[in-house]
């Protein structure tokens, strides 16, 4: 446990993967920052072609770069470069409810937990079917296994600890970080936890990354 956290005044720090995201990135800095106003906003870029870098870093985000193509990359650098106490996790696509965030990581302080789920509440119009119907397959399968603990076991929006953030073996490459990240809190048997959260579509020109398979 770090000084800050002892003496009652825990760092944070905003993690933002990005690919392609000038559309939405300059809306996600923003609102966090103002969601989270002692918050460090970190935003990696991970080989954008598009001004995603120059964007975020005009709003105020700490911009760094990851040269290896995959989410799960980006992620395996972020845990391990960033120092902080408390770790958001959200996608530079502008989808995520940023006033929601004061309330995930209250969650995580106040009951001791490891990671906190942000559980997507939305009409099925913002998902593509195929998504819909592999998080709901994946959701179960989860369940099945370890027990009713997650609704949205995909969601791009979590709150870390820092046991959980140091301890984790990151070994996706892309978007199955998200199944990784809840199966490992699962097999370690950390406490968790989930707040639901608005979701809303992509901004115009936001195109999603992320493949059905």
């Amino acid at each position: 446990m770090s000084d800050s956290l002892t003496q009652g005044t825990p760092s944070i720090a905003v993690l933002v993967p990005c690919y392609n995201e000038e559309a939405s990135i300059e809306a996600v800095v923003r609102d966090f920052k103002a969601a989270l106003p002692t918050a460090t906003i970190y935003v990696y870029d991970n080989n954008s072609k598009d001004r995603t870098s120059e964007i975020a870093r005009a709003a105020g985000a700490v911009v760094r770069r990851e040269p290896l193509q995959g989410k799960g990359n980006v992620v395996r650098r972020m845990f391990a470069d960033i120092e902080a106490d408390v770790y958001v996790m959200v996608d530079g696509d502008d989808t995520y409810h940023a006033p929601s965030a004061g309330k995930l990581v209250a969650k995580l302080l106040d009951e001791k937990l490891d990671m906190v789920n942000g559980a997507r509440v939305t009409d099925w119009e913002n998902y593509r079917a195929g998504h819909r119907l592999g998080n709901v397959m994946l959701t179960t399968l989860v369940t099945m296994v370890f027990g009713k603990r997650t609704d949205d076991l995909l969601s791009g929006y979590r709150v870390f600890s820092r046991r959980f953030v140091k301890s984790f073996p990151v070994l996706a490459g892309g978007f199955e970080i998200e199944t990784e990240l809840v199966v490992h809190a699962l097999e370690m048997s950390m406490p968790l936890g989930e707040v639901e959260t608005p979701y809303k579509d992509r901004a115009p020109g936001s195109v999603s990354k992320l493949s059905t398979f």
